[in-house]
């Protein structure tokens, strides 16, 4: 689950991370009254979406007057703003942060994610701030520099000074810029969060750490466990299949293609876009039903599937083990009879109850394309989604 940038730096000043004084606003009234509230002559209006690259797409803007706050916040609330992270169709500015401006004597960078190979948590920073960290990552791999954080030790205050020095805060800023680091590191672990990033985090003119800019991301899983991080949801941020799927705990994810498939299990739905794919296809979604699907699931995914205009055919691809072949086979033929499926439907079963669900299918008398392989079923789906040509 994603947050906007006013929350997430709402959240790292409970933890002592320093960031300018900002208000988030729902309209241009709001944006003028915050200005106000701010004092001083320069403040930045920014637009408050789930995606990066806010900056280069016209959604933050540097003003010096209450006039211009109001002219650009009217601009920039109810656009559709695209960055290199929204595609094409961009995102609608529902939300904007007018903040106080700051005096910038450098910019730089630090992220933190979970590093799955050392069971460690990695604490990245740069001297490079301001820019595409995956941009810094290619072109200049050396100007990243990493310290893994054992979770049952905590991040070591030594560590976090010499970090500091090899991205080039000066010595008198050192203490502070640690700070900025064990309070990040904090907030990381005690919000279940799946990545935190300051960019830029910024060296001021009077010498103190700031954080600029600020997002978070967190583990969907541990949302049990952080109500709070999860009243912060906005669900205008979020594609309205994948809000549709997790009500019935379906692990959904739109793409851009016109197949969609149905799969049981991660690692069978990544495996089958690829294959998808490698046959000339493109998937339209990413659906894991789970090992625990029932007839109500099946028929609810299909449904979320057909929502999509772009969809031209289905591909439903099990491996019965926990889940058995005659459950999805029931679910299947259920959905297509309910939803007065019109899309060519390729279906591969495998595993417990194979036979039976097969004869499902067979015996419900609809157009459904029966396959062994997955070879087969992505070629048939490809093949049926170019109309037979």
């Amino acid at each position: 689950m994603k947050i906007h940038e006013y929350q997430a730096k709402e959240l790292l000043r409970a933890y002592g991370v320093k960031t300018p004084k900002g208000v988030a606003c729902f309209s241009v009234e709001e944006a003028e009254a915050a200005a106000r509230k701010l004092g001083g002559n320069t403040w930045v209006v920014k637009a408050q979406i789930h995606a990066g690259g806010r900056g280069k797409g016209g959604g933050v803007k540097v003003v010096k007057s209450h006039d211009e706050v109001k002219f650009v916040a009217s601009k920039i609330l109810g656009m559709q703003l695209v960055t290199h992270q929204t595609g094409p169709s961009g995102q609608l500015v529902k939300r904007l942060m007018v903040e106080e401006g700051a005096h910038i004597e450098k910019e730089l960078y630090v992220g933190m994610v979970p590093d799955r190979t050392t069971q460690t948590i990695c604490l990245m920073a740069s001297s490079e701030g301001g820019m595409d960290i995956e941009e810094v990552a290619a072109s200049a791999p050396e100007k990243i520099h990493k310290v893994f954080i054992d979770p049952k030790l905590g991040l070591n205050r030594v560590a976090a000074l010499e970090l500091n020095k090899k991205i080039g805060v000066p010595p008198e800023a050192r203490e502070k810029g640690a700070d900025l680091f064990e309070g990040l590191y904090q907030a990381f672990i005690d919000t279940d969060a799946s990545l935190a990033e300051i960019n830029p985090m910024i060296l001021t003119g009077d010498g103190d750490i700031l954080a600029l800019d600020a997002k978070m991301n967190f583990d969907t899983n541990a949302l049990f466990r952080q109500p709070n991080i999860l009243d912060m949801r906005d669900l205008d941020e979020e594609d309205l299949a994948e809000i549709e799927a997790s009500k019935f705990d379906l692990s959904y994810i739109s793409l851009d293609g016109d197949i969609g498939c149905l799969v049981n299990g991660a690692g069978l739905a990544m495996a089958t876009m690829d294959v998808i794919k490698l046959f000339g296809g493109e998937p339209a979604n990413f659906l894991d039903v789970g090992g625990g699907a029932t007839t109500e699931k099946v028929t609810e995914a299909f449904k979320i599937m057909l929502s999509n205009p772009n969809l031209k055919a289905i591909l439903v691809n099990i491996f019965g083990g926990i889940m058995r072949c005659d459950v999805i086979a029931t679910g299947v033929v259920e959905a297509a009879k309910q939803l007065d499926l019109t899309v060519p439907l390729v279906v591969r079963m495998k595993g417990t109850n194979e036979d039976l669900g097969k004869k499902i299918l067979r015996e419900s008398g609809l157009p459904i394309i029966s396959s062994d392989t997955m070879a087969d079923a992505a070629q048939q789906v490809v093949e049926a989604a170019r109309g037979g040509q």
